[in-house]
C-alpha cells in the first residue's frame, strides 16, 4: 500500500505565493503543479520551467502566411486574372509585387496568430468539451494553488502553514 499523497495548498495572493514556491525550493521540496487565475510574472523561472517553443512555431507559421499570401497574388495575377495595368506586364510578379505587401504581411498575421492559438489549445488538451483539469474551480477566479505529490506531508503542510497559506487539502495519490 502507497503512502503517497497529493497535497493543495491555497493562497490568496500571488505574492505570497511567490514566497512559497521560494521556500519549498530553498527546502528541496518538489512542486508538482502550480495553477493560477493569471500568468504571474517570474512564476516559470522559480519553478525552473523550460523555454516554451511556441515563438518558432509562430515564424513557421508566419512563413506559411507569407508563402501562401505570394502564391495567392501570383496565382490571380498571372493565370486567374492577368491585367495589363499601367503598362506593366502581368507575368512579371517581382515588380508588381509591392503592391501585395499589405495583403501579404495580413495573412501572415492572420496565419501566426490563429495556428499559434490552435497549438496552445491542442497541445494543452483544452479543446471544447475536455475536462477541467484543475482541482479546484476557485483557482480560475481568484485564487492561487500549489500541488505536490509527497509521502512527508506534515512536513509540506507545515511549510504551507508558514508561507501564508489560506487552505490545505490532501488526498490519497
Amino acid at each position: 500500500m502507497s503512502t503517497t499523497k497529493i497535497v493543495y495548498g491555497l493562497y490568496a495572493d500571488d505574492d505570497d505565493l511567490m514566497n512559497g514556491v521560494k521556500a519549498f525550493n530553498d527546502k528541496g521540496i518538489a512542486i508538482n503543479e502550480v495553477y493560477t487565475p493569471f500568468p504571474v510574472h517570474g512564476l516559470d523561472k522559480a519553478l525552473g520551467l523550460k523555454k516554451t517553443r511556441i515563438s518558432d512555431a509562430a515564424f513557421f507559421y508566419a512563413l506559411y502566411g507569407v508563402t501562401i499570401g505570394a502564391t495567392v497574388t501570383w496565382y490571380v495575377m498571372n493565370h486567374d486574372w492577368p491585367q495589363n495595368i499601367g503598362g506593366k506586364p502581368a507575368f512579371d510578379w517581382g515588380h508588381n509585387m509591392p503592391a501585395f505587401v499589405v495583403p501579404m504581411f495580413e495573412l501572415m498575421v492572420f496565419c501566426a496568430a490563429h495556428m499559434m492559438s490552435l497549438t496552445f489549445l491542442a497541445r494543452n488538451k483544452m479543446y471544447p468539451g475536455a475536462p477541467a483539469q484543475n482541482p479546484d474551480p476557485r483557482t480560475t477566479d481568484d485564487k492561487f494553488m500549489m500541488e505536490f505529490v509527497t509521502e512527508d506531508v506534515e512536513s509540506v503542510k507545515q511549510l504551507l502553514i508558514e508561507t501564508g497559506v489560506e487552505e490545505i487539502t490532501v488526498k490519497d495519490a
